[in-house]
């Protein structure tokens, strides 16, 4: 579990395999200590630390991560947004985050409001249902507030300190970004998926 508030940058020095890939991460600044077995999220995807390195550690990634989330798209030098599991007692300042992705999304604009930035990212149509107006979604691992929803596509502001500390400041229009909703979102949605399907049984 997570909040989405990133606390760390991080590298992608090496990749290996293709089916399932092995990646080394070299956090950028003071990590400090991670134990074998840990669990991180990188950029939205919560993976276990499976070594570690002198300059970070090794993570895994299967197929199926392969496959729904923008793992694949990464290379050596691919920079990424890092968040320690929250622990009983740390202070949530996000929203509750599984780390388990729900889509890839795709930027399609990028527009400057004064000091901020107003990102519009497409979505699966699907997902709608589970994004609201002021509600949480994470982008990238990134807890933000959604300040506009469409059928496929939602807007987002970026304040400062968030362009500056995270991966989004490296966005472009046409980039794939891991998206979560909001976990109570998704299982409102499947409470009233199962509740139509007996009302109409």
């Amino acid at each position: 579990m997570f909040t989405g508030i990133v606390t760390h940058r991080g590298t992608v020095e090496r990749i290996e395999g293709t089916a399932t890939r092995t990646l080394e991460i070299a956090p950028i600044g003071d990590f400090g200590p991670v134990a074998l077995g840990a669990s991180i999220a990188h950029s939205g995807v919560c993976l276990t630390v499976a070594a570690l390195t002198e300059r970070g550690w090794r993570i895994d990634a299967s197929p199926e991560t392969l496959a729904r989330t923008t793992i694949g798209d990464w290379r050596p030098g691919t920079l990424v947004n890092l968040e320690r599991a929250l622990r009983l007692g740390d202070e949530l300042g996000g929203h509750l985050v599984f780390g388990h992705v729900d889509a890839i999304g795709t930027v399609l604009a990028i527009d400057e409001l004064a000091d901020s930035r107003r990102l519009v990212i497409g979505m699966p149509a699907e997902l709608a249902p589970m994004v609201a107006v002021k509600g949480s979604i994470a982008l990238d691992g990134v807890s933000l507030t959604v300040s506009e929803v469409g059928e496929d596509r939602f807007a987002t502001v970026i304040v400062p300190h968030t362009w500056k500390v995270t991966t989004l400041s490296e966005r472009k229009p046409g980039d794939r970004v891991n998206l979560e909703v909001d976990m109570l979102a998704r299982y409102v949605a499947r409470w009233l998926a199962c509740s139509g399907g007996a009302s109409r049984g």
